[in-house]
């Protein structure tokens, strides 16, 4: 507990950010909790030890030099604003949120689920989305482009987006059921056009979304590539300017939190905010 609190490693996004704005992830390295979340868990939900997280995230904050603002994430597509001075107990059931404010930081948790932070070129809002494969297939960053945009007068193409490590295409096994909610067909031949657009691209190479695969029992599963479908929402959505972290956290566990590869851990948060 007596680590100086404001000396954590922090991933920051690859590129340039507007003026006036910053973000930062976690990794799982410089906390205090104890095996198996150790050691920078930021979710008091998942078991740990109430006081180390809550010394985790002030931790974390101090390293940050901002406020994180936490949500209770339910894999939907609720986006809510965060106002100064707005009371903030008990905390938003939301998997998104926007903000104009300085010095609130749009916060997303995550342990093999995509976080993906939005900021307007012009550094005037920023927003932070929870992307798992349920939000993403509901429409998450879709909804929170739109908050953000009828919120401000501004444009999808006024927006920058950076996508946050997640769990990678050769690691996320999935069955029919996640297929079904993005509306790919049923069979390996049709999956293929489920393609993820490339960032930068106008539709021309493509990325599989989903690739045909197999259990140990030989029953069917594919592999799901998040940031493939992230990127070909966004790029739907309107967004142009689109950073990978191109980070996988199940195949790093020295750095990274993963759900599906360890089932008890930890969390991290990424966040993004007006300085």
């Amino acid at each position: 507990m007596s680590l100086p609190l404001a000396n954590l490693p922090l991933l920051r996004p690859t590129g340039p950010l507007p003026a006036g704005v910053a973000a930062a992830m976690s990794l799982r390295a410089g906390g205090v909790s104890a095996a198996p979340f150790d050691s920078l868990n930021l979710s008091p939900g998942v078991g740990d030890d109430a006081l180390a997280v809550c010394s985790n995230r002030e931790r974390f904050a101090a390293a940050l030099g901002a406020a994180p603002v936490w949500m209770r994430h339910v894999h939907g597509v609720r986006v809510v604003r965060l106002l100064a001075g707005a009371d903030q107990a008990p905390l938003p059931s939301a998997d998104a949120a926007w903000t104009t404010e300085r010095g609130l930081a749009c916060t997303v948790g995550a342990a093999d689920c995509m976080p993906v932070l939005f900021a307007l070129r012009d550094g005037s809002a920023v927003a932070a989305a929870h992307a798992g494969w349920r939000g993403l297939a509901g429409g998450v960053l879709q909804a929170t482009l739109q908050a953000l945009c009828a919120g401000t007068g501004a444009q999808p193409q006024d927006c920058l987006a950076w996508m946050g490590p997640c769990i990678g295409p050769r690691h996320f096994e999935v069955r029919e059921d996640v297929l079904a909610a993005f509306g790919a067909a049923d069979g390996g031949a049709e999956v293929a056009a489920e393609g993820g657009v490339e960032v930068g691209s106008e539709g021309g190479a493509e990325s599989r979304c989903f690739v045909p695969s197999r259990a140990s029992d030989g029953s069917r599963r594919w592999l799901a590539n998040l940031p493939a479908l992230a990127q070909r929402r966004l790029w739907q959505a309107g967004v142009r300017d689109i950073t990978d972290a191109g980070l996988c956290t199940y195949s790093d566990p020295s750095s990274f939190f993963s759900f599906r590869r360890d089932g008890i851990t930890g969390r991290h948060a990424a966040c993004i905010w007006r300085l």
